[in-house]
């Protein structure tokens, strides 16, 4: 469950015992300000303020990254005028993906040479 409330990013991590090791990042920059709350034994509230120079008019997406660097979840923006379908959304998520997977990819083939 997450939602954007405030200008902050929300969101609670359910069923794991430690401080989730998540990274969000927006254009493959990761963003600074993550807070982790632990609400519950195993219960977890995170929050992120969404920097304003990174809102502009279009779409922007965010992808919220696990401990190896995976794709956990992504949450998208579109700010100016409304879109009539949310293709541009998808574009942009897949071109994240796309870049992403390009990283690991070349770990890959880094840490199999030789």
């Amino acid at each position: 469950m997450s939602r954007i409330k405030a200008g902050r990013w929300e969101a609670v991590v359910s069923e794991t015992p430690e401080q989730p090791a998540v990274s969000i990042v927006h254009q493959e920059q990761p963003l600074a300000g993550l807070e982790a709350v632990q609400d519950g034994a195993e219960r977890w509230k995170l929050s992120l303020p969404i920097p304003a120079e990174l809102l502009s008019d279009g779409v922007q997406s965010f992808l919220v990254l696990g401990p190896q660097g995976e794709r956990v979840t992504q949450f998208t923006i579109v700010t100016g005028v409304p879109l009539e379908d949310d293709i541009r959304a998808e574009v942009d998520l897949l071109r994240a993906e796309l870049d992403m997977l390009k990283r690991a990819f070349r770990r890959h083939c880094v840490e199999t040479e030789g």
